[in-house]
């Protein structure tokens, strides 16, 4: 059965291999991104959308304008998510508020308006990308880690609301992933990291991508409510 797949923050990163990743299997692929883009792949299983997820009106105006086209998503990932790092000490209050309210905030206004169709529809699949920072911590992110780690509440609490509607919520936490933002690391640090990732280098974004899929599917309808690390081993409990 091929569903409707609304992704976050889909220009580039993680997000965009998600949202190729669910094309290339043949699904309907709604992809957002703050600015307006096109994905670089010719698909037209791929629809972007410029869309601020910060702005309530905005993400209220994009689903009616969905829910006339017929294109109201069974699967939700909420991916979107921004970094402004700072020493605590020297944090100013909008590095603070603007990465709260993209990272977590966005995921509230997206799910808010999207479940209410899964519901209605006693089905649907829920997938939130977290970070490792949300688990273990990380200098220099206090804004970020607690965005992170917030969705981990998030996630099992809507979990335990909307399970015996057949909504499963899941959290993903990638650890260092080979993408645009972990571009700005130097050799060096890149080694220093790698020596504590068990198998040893960094991950690529297929990696989430093959998993978020997974917790998608009917083969994931028993998982629900889990924090999920694509990390190398880096952190284990």
């Amino acid at each position: 059965m091929k569903e409707i797949i609304f992704v976050s923050g889909a220009s580039r990163g993680i997000g965009n291999s998600i949202a190729k990743y669910f094309a290339e299997k043949g699904h309907i692929v709604l992809g957002t991104s703050r600015s307006k883009f096109k994905f670089d792949t010719q698909s037209d299983k791929l629809i972007p959308i410029q869309l601020d997820i910060t702005s309530r009106e905005d993400v209220k105006n994009c689903f009616k304008y969905l829910k006339e086209q017929n294109l109201l998503p069974s699967v939700l990932v909420n991916n979107a998510g921004i970094t402004s790092d700072q020493l605590f000490l020297r944090m100013k209050d909008s590095e603070w508020d603007d990465v709260l309210s993209t990272n977590l905030t966005g995921v509230f206004n997206l799910t808010k308006v999207f479940i209410k169709h899964m519901i209605k529809n006693k089905y649907g699949r829920i997938i939130n990308i977290s970070s490792v920072s949300g688990l273990m911590g990380n200098p220099g992110q206090v804004n970020y880690s607690s965005s992170k780690a917030a969705l981990n509440g998030f996630t099992k609490s809507l979990a335990k609301e909307v399970g015996s509607r057949n909504i499963t919520v899941n959290n993903v936490a990638p650890g260092f992933i080979e993408t645009d933002m972990t571009s700005f690391i130097d050799a060096d640090k890149k080694d220093e990291i790698i020596n504590t990732i068990p198998l040893g280098r960094f991950g690529n974004a297929d990696d989430v991508s093959e998993l978020v899929y997974f917790l998608s599917s009917n083969e994931a309808a028993y998982i629900t409510g889990q924090t999920i690390s694509v990390d190398g081993g880096l952190l284990m409990y």
